[in-house]
This record gives structure tokens, sequence and C-alpha cells, in this order.
């Protein structure tokens, strides 16, 4: 009984269920050796078993320092390294339309149909922790290619885009304060054209956009931020666009070049304020401008088109080009409290012309006032809208709703008609025109969103008829939607 009683207590001691006082029971000494080679050897065999926990957790952490991460999310596709220097990401946009014009025109069919407004698939990254690449090709309204000024310079006066290349450019952040970026993108200059396509609150932007500044160029420009990101700063050189124009990917035609400086603060940002959503700034654009002796066809002037995109309503008459200096000016601002939200601005552009032996300065501008309400309560900002709750037919969610509200003006200036030598082509043109539009976007998700715009243009002094009669062209009435898929 006694052997069996010892033997019991050994284990017990051994597992550790009794403590070391019960070991008087273990009284015979062979079994304490015993008792204590046992002990030895667990403990052997644990620190064996932690040593190699300890290589296990040493290898994993090496393995993860070079293992790539796979994310996949609503802000699209990618790969990036494990230290997060290096990333790879892979996005893309559609746009299609249907485009439905109320009235006839003099100047246009107006055929109402669909339209794949914009196919952007993209891929951008960062190599090195530093330098951030983006490269995105377009594929919507047949795109699909670049138009040489050889070949086809009319195309180059046109306020529409050439190139199949939409963006394609290395930016460099050296720090948050000296950035540089270089390639095909957007010059830093108006506000709402810096506003992501995805994000802007009607099917088609301004007239200020559209029509006046600089939609996208190849240069150089050095951005950065300053003051916890409260001011923001870009000067930049460029090959140089028409008014609304997108260059093309090949050398440039004209040899001087476009300047372009933008300062933009949100002086209130990050405070507990009503006016922490408050921005505000200026941008210009200088230049030396000449349409080319050697291509009657190249003349360094745009054509200005009205909202619905078909048709323009301002044209320069045959014979007249650019000649001399452009310069461009900017006012802007937005302004985002809670639901509400409202984006401004206003552009003028000086562009001196020849038709002749006659030159002329001209003066044309455009502004636009744009104000948005989200009904379900999310938070209005320049960055797109976020639903609270996304749509679900087998839940109470039902994503965010929004109206929106513009209006918007274009004016020529009167020189172009009244000189002794007349710069537009009267029987294409008008003075002005002055647009009202409403809308409602549904955001289903962050990723996809369904649109509708109603716009209607009035149009000022010609447009229509003959030369020696002129007539005020009709107004035009559209009624776009939009189903838009981004990630």
């Amino acid at each position: 009984m006694h052997f069996k009683f010892t033997k019991f207590a050994t284990a017990l001691i051994a597992s550790g269920i009794i403590s070391l006082p019960l070991a008087a029971y273990a009284n015979d000494s062979s079994e304490l050796e015993e008792l204590r080679a046992l002990v030895q050897q667990l403990d052997q065999k644990v620190k064996i078993l932690d040593r190699k926990g300890e290589l296990a957790e040493e290898t994993a952490a090496e393995k993860k320092k070079t293992t790539p991460v796979v994310k996949a999310s609503e802000d699209g596709f990618g790969l990036e390294s494990a230290d997060g220097k290096n990333k790879i990401r892979f996005k893309a946009l559609a746009q299609i339309d249907y485009r439905s014009y109320l009235n006839a025109s003099n100047q246009t069919a107006n055929i109402d149909g669909f339209d794949f407004r914009r196919i952007r698939p993209s891929v951008e990254g960062t190599v090195f922790g530093i330098y951030d690449f983006k490269f995105v090709p377009e594929f919507g309204e047949n795109k699909t290619s670049g138009i040489s000024p050889t070949a086809a310079g009319a195309a180059i006066s046109k306020s529409s885009s050439n190139s199949g290349i939409v963006d394609a450019y290395i930016d460099a952040r050296f720090k948050p304060w000296f950035q540089v970026r270089a390639g095909k993108f957007k010059p830093y200059v108006g506000l709402e054209r810096l506003q992501a396509g995805a994000d802007t609150k009607f099917i088609e932007r301004s007239y200020v956009s559209n029509n006046i500044l600089p939609n996208r160029d190849l240069g150089a420009s050095i951005h950065g931020d300053l003051f916890g990101d409260k001011l923001t700063y870009a000067v930049g050189v460029f090959n140089g666009v028409v008014d609304g124009g997108d260059n093309i990917t090949s050398q440039d035609f004209n040899g001087d070049k476009d300047f372009a400086a933008r300062v933009f603060t949100t002086p209130f940002k990050g405070e507990d304020s009503a006016l922490a959503g408050l921005g505000f700034g200026i941008s210009a654009t200088t230049t030396s401008t000449n349409g080319q002796a050697n291509l009657s066809s190249i003349t360094g002037l745009p054509d200005y088109k009205t909202p619905g995109q078909q048709a323009s309503f301002f044209t320069y008459a045959t014979g007249t080009s650019a000649n001399g200096t452009r310069n461009r000016w900017t006012p802007q601002a937005y302004y985002y409290n809670g639901p509400f939200g409202v984006l401004a601005e206003y552009a003028q552009v000086d562009q001196h012309v020849i038709s002749g032996t006659t030159t002329e300065k001209l003066s044309n501008d455009a502004w636009h006032v744009t104000a948005s309400w989200l009904l379900t309560g999310e938070d209005a900002s320049f960055k797109g809208v976020k639903p609270k709750a996304a749509f679900n037919p087998d839940s109470t969610g039902w994503g965010a709703w929004e109206l929106v509200a513009r209006y918007q003006e274009n004016n020529i200036d009167g020189a172009a008609f009244t000189t002794s030598k007349t710069f537009a082509d009267s029987t294409k043109s008008s003075k002005s025109a002055e647009s009202w539009a409403v809308g409602v976007n549904w955001y289903l998700n962050q990723n996809i969103k369904v649109a509708t715009n109603y716009e209607q243009t009035s149009f000022k002094w010609g447009g229509g008829g003959t030369v020696a009669a002129p007539i005020d062209r009709p107004d035009e009435r559209t009624l776009f939607t939009r189903l838009q898929i981004s990630y």
C-alpha cells in the first residue's frame, strides 16, 4: 500500500497537481532521485519547446517582412510589400449615360441614346515609399488613340479630349511641402476640374471647367502642403492647351509654354468650427500662343460647348487664330457643413487674336455656383459621398440620396462681334449661354451611383440665321441619366 501511495504522490508532484510539501510521502531516497530526474527531463523538454516556439516566431516575423500583402476593398484591388513602401493598385471607373434632348436645335440633330462617357481602368502605385505613379487609359466615347496635329490638326482647336491616355505621371513626395509631378495630368488650376470624375455633383462639369480652364496637359509641377495641410500651393510649366483642352501625348507644336500657379487654403481645417469645411483660393495661367501658318487648321483657339456636349454655342470665324498672350485667372471656393455643400468658381481668359491684319484682345468668362444637400444625413465633402447604410433590398438600407442644383453662365467678349473685322462665326455663335440645372444622385454604396440631371440653357444675341440676319438659337433642354461604377 505504501509503495502504491508513494508512486501516486510522485506522479502528482511531477504533473504539478500537488506542491512540494507533499513530497514527504515519497520518503524512499531512490524514488526521490527518480523524481528529480523526471523533473529535470520535463524541464529540459519545456525549454526545448520554448526555444522551438521562439524560433517559429522569429521565422514567421522574418517571413512577414518579405511576404506581399494582398488587399481588396471598395478602394480597389492591389498588392503591397510587407513594409508598405512598394504598392500597386488596380482601379476602374465606368459611366454609362442615356442622353435625351427635349427640343430640336438648329446646330445639331441632338440624337437621343446611350453613351459610354468614361471607361477608365487604371493602375497606380508607389515605389520606395516616395515615388507614386498613375496610368489611366480611356476607352469611353471612342477615345482610344491620340490625334497627330499634322494628320488632323482641326481637332486640336476643339475643346474635346483628343487622347486615349487620360493620366500618365510620376509624383515624387520628397516632403509634404515639396513634391514634384511630371507627365500628363490635370494642371493645378480649376477647383471643379481637380475633383475626381466619380465625385462631381452633375453628370457634366460646368462652363468653367469645360470651356475656359485647361483639362489635362503635359508638363511638370512643384506642389505641396503647408501648415498642417491648411495651405496648398502649386507652380508648373506645360505645353499648353486651348480653353477646356486636353493635350495629346505627342510632342508640342508650339514652342511657347504655359505657366500655371495656384494657392488654396482651408484655414479652419480640423477645428471644431462651423467653418471647418471652408476652402478658397486663386489660380492663373499665362502663355503666348499663335496659330500655325503651315497648318491652317491649327488656330490655337477653342470652340465653347453647350451643356449638352453635342454642339458648340460659340465658334471663331474661319481665318481667325490666336496671336499672342493668353492669360487665365480663376478665384474659387467651396464650403461643406454637415449634409450641405456648395462649390463656386469664376474664370476669365484674355486672348489676343488676329484675322487678316486686324488684331484684338478678347476677354471671355464663365462662372457657376453648384449646391448639394444629402437628404439621408451623410456629411458632404469635396471627395465624394459614403452612405451611412448601403442599399440592400433585404434590409432597411437605402443608400444615400442627394439633391443638387446649379446655375452657370458663359459670356463672350462683345468685341468678337462688333469690331471692324468679325472674329466670331455669327451663323453659329451666341454672345452668352445661361444655364440652370437640377438633379438627384442616389449612392447605392460607395462604389455605385445613379444620377439624373435636367438642364435648360438659353442663348443670347445670335447663334442662328445668317451673318446679315442672325437670330437667337432656341433653348437647349436636356435630361441626362447615368449609371456609374467606380472602385
